[in-house]
């Protein structure tokens, strides 16, 4: 069969719309906050609208159906031409002079990994941190529509895994429609992002200062408007206590926060992948404080105001901070955890390959494949002793398909392949042992902030063009499941059946 390429295009010409719109938004923020940049961002924002709606023009006469390979490319393209076109208002207004940056902080936004090339953030104008912040948000809630309404009906990566009523097309799901279905996951997005810039304007924050970090916390990106990322408010511990709540709700999966908000609390609290997400930040929090608490100097590695309410109280934030900023792969930084005792700076980067829930904003290998690979090894054991029993995997009391459990297991060996490559990649740049595997590891799971030369207090600026490019392809690949990137590479894709 062959491709159906106008409605691949039409819908790419639909997000050039989508993004051009958004623009234009950043340009009327740059307007009000009286920038200099305004002209210039707007000018990006219509050059992306015509270009848009000239494609949509030329291929308003198109099949309507869409088959699985055009929506393979759609998802990936679609996710490169929203990074190409959102370049432009870094360009246009000379924030970023080189194309390759400018395309890198992009993807870096999209794919909501946070890593910045930015040397001095808070001279850049207000209108372009702000477009900044967007491209994390907009890229957050796509991620999410994209997983829990479109991978599942692509076969992608077990995604179909999403709590037992996981949304999609079918009588059991969330809902029957995938349109309502992503509706409603706009609304709790949305919703969950003007609480937490309220709550962050009440508890001190500025008004633009609160809505970026809002948008930051909820697409778990991780771009600041300052310098030295939260650390700026370490002397408003309560900040970080915002910050905290909705990095958890933003790593757990959205479907549970709707059944939470229709009552259906139980939903939630036997849901086993949210329990071991909980578990896990629980367990981990309480390691990291009791080693920040006896053996680390917070306050060496802190930017500013170390302590407020007294050691203990310093070392428990610092540690549930960081702890939940890489399993949810939000990125923001309190403190230099590359200073906390060789064991931390290991376990740091362990968590790296954590994630957050699935069918949430968060990157990584996700909980629920961990869950399932766990309970998989075990079964294994079970199955050596009982070689003639049937023995499946349940996830949520229901047995799980052998397909699904084998889609697990290789998309943890791909992953983990990725990495290997990844990390090889980088030292061919001339970067050394520790920085490429962090490099690798932050940013295939779009963790953002990675070890050695590009630790929480540094940033991406010195890294060559071409491994900036590489970077890029590995955040992309990370945030797209692997699979619905990488099948692009195979010839079979591309042969008319």
């Amino acid at each position: 069969m062959k491709l159906n390429y106008k409605i691949i295009f039409h819908f790419l010409g639909l997000l050039l719309l989508f993004n051009g719109g958004f623009m234009l938004l950043a340009s009327l923020v740059s307007l009000l906050c009286e920038d200099g940049v305004t002209i210039q961002i707007f000018l990006a924002g219509i050059v992306t609208l015509v270009v848009g709606a000239l494609v949509m023009f030329f291929t308003r006469e198109h099949k309507k159906e869409m088959n699985k390979r055009e929506g393979y490319i759609v998802v990936t393209f679609g996710w490169i031409i929203m990074a190409l076109s959102g370049a432009l208002p870094y360009v246009f207004t000379e924030s970023i002079t080189s194309f390759t940056s400018a395309f890198f902080e992009t993807i870096s936004g999209y794919t909501t990994t946070g890593a910045t090339i930015l040397n001095d953030i808070e001279v850049v104008p207000k209108g372009v941190l702000f477009w900044r912040s967007l491209t994390h948000w907009i890229g957050g809630m796509g991620i999410i529509v994209l997983a829990i309404a479109i991978l599942p009906l692509l076969g992608i990566g077990g995604m179909q895994l999403f709590a037992a009523e996981a949304p999609g097309p079918s009588a059991d799901k969330l809902h029957p429609r995938i349109t309502d279905t992503a509706k409603r996951l706009w609304l709790i997005y949305f919703g969950y992002t003007a609480a937490e810039t309220l709550l962050l304007k009440l508890a001190g924050m500025s008004f633009f200062d609160a809505i970026n970090h809002s948008m930051a916390t909820l697409s778990t990106g991780g771009f600041s408007t300052k310098n030295a990322s939260i650390a700026h408010w370490n002397g408003q511990p309560i900040i970080q206590y915002i910050i905290i709540l909705f990095m958890f709700l933003a790593g757990s999966n959205f479907v549970l926060s709707y059944f939470a908000f229709k009552g259906r609390v139980q939903k939630v609290i036997k849901d086993e992948e949210f329990k071991l997400y909980f578990k896990f930040i629980l367990i981990f929090t309480a390691i990291a404080a009791v080693i920040i608490y006896f053996r680390a100097d917070v306050s060496a590695s802190s930017i500013a105001h170390p302590m407020v309410w007294g050691a203990g109280e310093s070392a428990f934030r610092h540690a549930l901070f960081q702890v939940l900023t890489v399993i949810t792969t939000t990125g923001f930084i309190t403190a230099d955890f590359t200073m906390w005792t060789p064991f931390l700076v290991v376990f740091f980067f362990g968590l790296m390959f954590l994630g957050g829930s699935a069918g949430s904003t968060s990157g990584g290998v996700k909980v629920v494949r961990h869950l399932i690979m766990i309970k998989n090894g075990f079964m294994e054991f079970k199955r050596t002793l009982h070689p003639n029993a049937i023995l499946p995997v349940r996830y949520n009391t229901k047995a799980i398909s052998g397909d699904i459990v084998f889609n697990i297991l290789a998309f943890f060996i791909l992953y983990m392949l990725s990495f290997i490559v990844g990390a090889l990649v980088f030292s061919m740049f001339q970067i050394d042992f520790k920085s490429s595997i962090g490099l690798a590891a932050s940013s295939l799971g779009n963790v953002g902030p990675a070890l050695g030369n590009f630790g929480p207090v540094n940033n991406y600026a010195s890294l060559p063009p071409l491994a900036q490019w590489w970077a890029s392809f590995l955040m992309l690949i990370g945030r797209l499941e692997l699979f619905t990137v990488l099948i692009l590479f195979t010839p079979f894709f591309w042969r008319n059946r």
